[in-house]
């Protein structure tokens, strides 16, 4: 349980953070709510079900991840478990939708459609984010703090040496 919520005291932390939390947040919402031009909570059900033919709870559980998750990144709480969960959903949007269409962004309109590079950035914040924690300013921290009266990454400590008799 310690390891879920020590974080370091790291800049790093709340700037990936925020930057994939919003992100997330942003497609959860186009996802659950319809906000941004998305197609809302029975749209995205129908859409995945029918386009990918991925079974309505697992869609359930990728618009909590991202919507949810998004929220909790921003907050810097549960880091690490929003973090892996996020990735993967990254993941399975590459390998699903997104492998045939190569690496790069759809730029000119001339493939069939999005590339993968976005998903192997937030890949990488993922990541960086579930090795290091949610840095400063996190919730995470926050709870380490109270519940374990520290607020560290918690690091393998070496056994004192004896000496020989």
């Amino acid at each position: 349980m310690k390891r879920l919520f020590a974080t370091g005291d790291s800049y790093a932390g709340p700037v990936l953070r925020l930057l994939i939390g919003v992100v997330m947040f942003a497609h959860g919402a186009q996802k659950l709510l319809g906000w941004y031009g998305g197609p809302g909570y029975a749209g995205t059900i129908g859409s995945f079900s029918d386009m990918l033919g991925v079974a309505p709870p697992i869609t359930v559980l990728v618009i909590v991840g991202e919507f949810f998750g998004g929220l909790a990144l921003i907050a810097g709480l549960l880091t690490r478990f929003c973090a892996v969960s996020i990735g993967v959903i990254m993941l399975g949007a590459v390998a699903l939708v997104h492998w045939p269409n190569g690496l790069f962004m759809n730029w000119f309109g001339n493939q069939a459609g999005e590339g993968f590079e976005y998903h192997l950035l937030a890949l990488a914040i993922c990541a960086a984010l579930t090795i290091e924690g949610g840095g400063r300013w996190s919730v995470d921290g926050w709870i380490a703090e109270r519940w374990f009266g520290r607020n560290r990454p918690l690091k393998a400590v070496p056994e004192p040496r004896r000496k020989a008799a």
